[in-house]
């Protein structure tokens, strides 16, 4: 699998505070990556890092196959790291007519990158007329100018109305589709979940988890449960190795599963002990139930 960027045990260090600390992560080719964590956990760090414009203290760090300069490599990516900024009196074509004169990329470009991100028909409307939404599209378009090989993206979303952030997802999934890798760095367990194959957790600039969205939800999942009987359902399942943390709130009982087990399975099950469930649901752990027991762990 061709490797996009490696990051070997990076560490950024400001003053007393380490903002990323000992970090390694690969990102392949044709992948959604996203840098999960709250605010403060080394995401926009990390990405000023590979994209020079903040310099590490230790470990290093190599575009493509290690033999391109970070500045001939960096021709091949497209990012936003910050807020749009573009000239507010002149219309998104000639905004990015501009950017194309920087970049050194032929004008025809332009119709096509507005159609990605759905603002052809307002490529003659000025920049100051469009919505947060539409200016963070714009940016997108801006970034893909030179069709990039990675689009580095942080916290896309950041301020949008739900519309906003409906139509940035699926434009991301949109040129995800068409081959392009992306990384993006998000503080929402929502957006990862829905956007991305692979996540890097951090928090305080160390890395909790690396690897696929769907290897980190990979649990058993959980009952959700109520009976008459309710002491001896509660005794039945800290009894038994099928299950592990078995939570009780508001008399709703909360099983997680060790072993895969289906509800029909489980229903006979207790039933042949002469326990009757009055609520039976199964489900599946999300991220952030998931999140929360890899955070909790290192606390």
């Amino acid at each position: 699998m061709e490797t996009i960027l490696t990051i070997n045990n990076l560490t950024k260090k400001f003053g007393y505070l380490t903002a990323v600390k000992d970090l390694s992560f690969t990102i392949n080719k044709g992948n959604v990556y996203g840098i999960l964590g709250p605010n403060g956990s080394g995401k926009s760090t990390t990405l000023g890092i590979v994209l020079n414009v903040v310099n590490r203290t230790n470990g290093d760090f190599h575009w493509f196959d290690g033999n391109t300069s970070t500045h001939d490599a960096l021709k091949k990516v497209g990012a936003i790291i910050e807020r749009p900024n573009f000239y507010p009196y002149m219309t998104a074509a000639q905004n990015l007519k501009l950017v194309c004169r920087i970049k050194g990329v032929d004008h025809s470009k332009i119709e096509e990158k507005l159609k990605v991100v759905g603002l052809l028909d307002r490529k003659d409307s000025k920049f100051r007329t469009f919505s947060l939404g539409m200016k963070q599209r714009l940016a997108i378009a801006s970034a893909l100018l030179n069709d990039p090989e990675i689009l580095i993206l942080d916290e896309p979303t950041n301020g949008l109305d739900p519309q906003g952030i409906h139509q940035i997802r699926q434009i991301i999934k949109d040129i995800a589709a068409g081959g392009t890798t992306i990384l993006l760095a998000s503080h929402l367990l929502d957006e990862v979940e829905k956007v991305c194959s692979h996540v890097v957790v951090l928090r305080k600039g160390e890395k909790l988890y690396s690897g696929r969205v769907d290897e980190m939800i990979n649990s058993h999942g959980f009952f959700e449960l109520k009976a008459d009987k309710h002491d001896d359902l509660l005794a039945l399942l800290e009894s038994d190795s099928n299950f592990g943390n078995v939570k009780v709130e508001d008399g709703l009982i909360t099983a997680f599963l060790n072993e895969p087990m289906s509800a029909s399975e489980f229903n006979q099950l207790l039933f042949s002990k002469g326990i009757v469930l009055s609520h039976l649901v199964k489900r599946k752990e999300s991220l952030e139930e998931q999140f929360l027991q890899l955070t909790d762990n290192l606390n």
